[in-house]
C-alpha cells in the first residue's frame, strides 16, 4: 500500500477523534462552562450539523481544486475549527468552533476516497478506501479514550489544542506523502449535482441512513448500558467503548478485500448479521463476558457496512463520484442522528435501556431491504447484481509529483472511469 494512505490514515484518526470525544467530555465542558449537561449535548449536534451541511457544500464550492490541495485546505479548516474550540470564551463559540470543525469532515473523506481509490492498482481499490478508514476505527480505540482522559484531567480545552496538533501534523504528512492528482478535465458542479440524481447513488445513501442508524442506537448510550444494564463500574466505560472500536478496526479490516471481491453481497451479509446482532443484544447484555463480546461484534458488522456504501454510491455516480462519496457522509450523520434520537425515544418511553438495540435491529433490516431492492432494480436495468468495487479496461494515471504517473507501482483507474459491476 501506498505511503499517501497512511497520510490518509492520519487525517482520518484526527476527524475520528473529535467527532467522538464530545461524548465522554460533555460533563466537564457543563462544569466549565455553567450549563447543563444536556444543553451541552448540542455540541455534538454542531459537529453533525457541520458535516451535513460541509458536505455537499465544500465539495462543490471545490469540485475544480485539484485533490491534493483540496485535502490541504480541508484539513486546516479542520485544524482552525478545533483550535476555535480550544479558545473558546463561551458555550455559543465553542458551539460555533464544533460546528467549523465538523464542516470539512465529509468533503474530506469524499475526496480522500477517490483519491486512495486512485493510488492502488485495479482490484485493491475498496481496500485502500478501508485503509483509510482505519484511521477513524483506531481514533476509536486509542484518540477517544485518550482525549477524554486528557480533557478530565488537563481541561477539555487541551483535548481540542492536542487535536489541532493532530491536524497539523496530518497536513505535513499529506503535502509531503500525497502525490499531485488533477481534476479530471470533465468534472464540475453541475456533474456532479446531477450524480446525485441517480437511483442507485440516492437508494445507496438513504441505505447508508436506514442502516447504519442501527448501529448509533445503541452506541449512543452504550456507556449508559455499560453501568446500568451490563453491571460494570463508571471506571469500565472507557474499556467496553474501545472495545467498540476494536470491533470496527476488525470490521474495517475485512471489509476491504470482501467488498473488492463481491461489493453487494458483503453489504447484505453485513446489514443481515448487524440485525442479527442487535436482536441478540438483550439477552446476552447482562451476562458479563457475552455483552462485552456482543460489542465488539456489534462495532464489527456495524462498521463493515461503510466500505461497500462508500464504493456503492462512488461506482454508481459514474463520472462525478466525489460529491456522491462526500454526501455518503452526511447520510452517515443523519443515521448518527436519527439513531440516537430514536433509541431515547424508546429509553423514555420506559422500554428500558436495551431497548434501543431492537429499535437498531428494525432500522438495520429497514437498510437491508432498501439494499435488496436497489440490487433488484439494478439487475432488472439489464445488470448484474453482484456489484465489485473495481473493474477497469483502460488505466488512467494521475500526475504525480515525480512526473513518471506513478507513485511506485500500477495506477488503478478513477472510480468515475471505471465500470461499477460485473458482466
Amino acid at each position: 500500500m501506498p505511503l499517501a494512505l497512511l497520510a490518509l490514515a492520519v487525517s482520518a484518526f484526527g476527524i475520528g477523534t473529535t467527532e467522538f470525544v464530545m461524548m465522554g467530555l460533555l460533563p466537564n465542558v457543563a462544569d466549565d462552562l455553567g450549563t447543563s449537561v444536556p444543553t451541552a449535548g448540542y455540541l455534538v449536534s454542531a459537529y453533525a450539523i457541520g458535516v451535513v451541511l460541509g458536505a455537499p457544500l465544500l465539495t462543490g464550492l471545490g469540485s475544480r481544486v485539484p485533490r491534493k490541495k483540496m485535502l490541504l485546505l480541508l484539513m486546516a479548516l479542520f485544524t482552525i475549527g478545533n483550535l476555535a474550540s480550544a479558545l473558546a470564551p463561551d458555550f455559543g463559540w465553542l458551539v460555533a468552533g464544533r460546528f467549523l470543525a465538523g464542516l470539512p469532515h465529509g468533503a474530506f473523506f469524499g475526496v480522500g476516497a477517490v483519491v486512495a481509490a486512485r493510488l492502488v492498482a485495479e482490484g485493491r481499490q475498496a481496500r485502500a478506501v478501508a485503509t483509510m478508514f482505519l484511521g477513524l476505527t483506531v481514533a476509536n480505540i486509542v484518540g477517544v479514550p485518550a482525549a477524554t482522559l486528557l480533557g478530565q484531567h488537563l481541561g477539555w480545552r487541551a483535548t481540542f489544542l492536542v487535536v489541532a496538533a493532530i491536524g497539523l501534523a496530518a497536513m505535513a504528512a499529506l503535502a509531503r506523502l500525497v502525490p499531485r492528482i488533477p481534476v479530471e478535465a470533465h468534472q464540475d458542479v453541475r456533474r456532479e449535482l446531477r450524480a446525485l440524481g441517480n437511483r442507485q447513488v440516492l437508494l445507496g445513501l438513504l441505505t447508508a441512513v436506514f442502516g447504519f442508524a442501527g448501529v448509533f442506537a445503541v452506541y449512543s448510550y452504550l456507556s449508559a448500558m455499560t453501568t446500568k444494564a451490563m453491571g460494570f463500574g463508571e471506571s469500565s466505560v472507557t474499556l467496553v467503548l474501545a472495545l467498540f472500536g476494536i470491533g470496527m478496526t476488525l470490521g474495517a479490516l475485512a471489509a476491504g478485500p470482501l467488498t473488492d471481491r463481491a461489493l453487494r453481497p458483503t453489504l447484505y451479509g453485513s446489514l443481515g448479521a448487524l440485525a442479527v446482532v442487535l436482536v441478540a443484544f438483550p439477552f446476552t447484555v447482562h451476562v458479563q463476558w457475552a455483552a462485552l463480546t456482543m460489542v465488539v461484534l456489534l462495532g464489527a458488522v456495524g462498521f463493515m457496512t461503510t466500505t461497500p456504501l462508500q464504493m456503492l454510491v462512488m461506482n454508481k455516480a459514474k463520472d462525478a463520484p466525489t460529491l456522491a462519496s462526500a454526501s455518503n457522509h452526511s447520510a452517515f450523520n443523519l443515521a448518527n442522528a436519527g439513531g440516537a434520537w430514536l433509541g431515547g425515544v424508546a429509553i423514555a418511553a420506559g422500554w428500558g435501556w436495551t431497548s434501543p438495540a431492537l429499535v437498531g435491529a428494525v432500522l438495520a433490516v429497514a437498510g437491508l431491504a432498501i439494499a435488496v431492492t436497489a440490487g433488484f432494480l439494478d439487475r432488472g436495468e439489464g445488470k448484474s447484481s453482484r456489484v465489485v468495487a473495481a473493474r477497469s479496461t483502460t488505466p488512467a494515471r494521475p500526475a504525480f509529483e515525480d512526473g513518471t504517473g506513478s507513485p511506485g507501482g500500477p495506477e488503478a483507474t478513477s472510480p468515475s472511469t471505471r465500470s461499477s459491476h460485473s458482466s
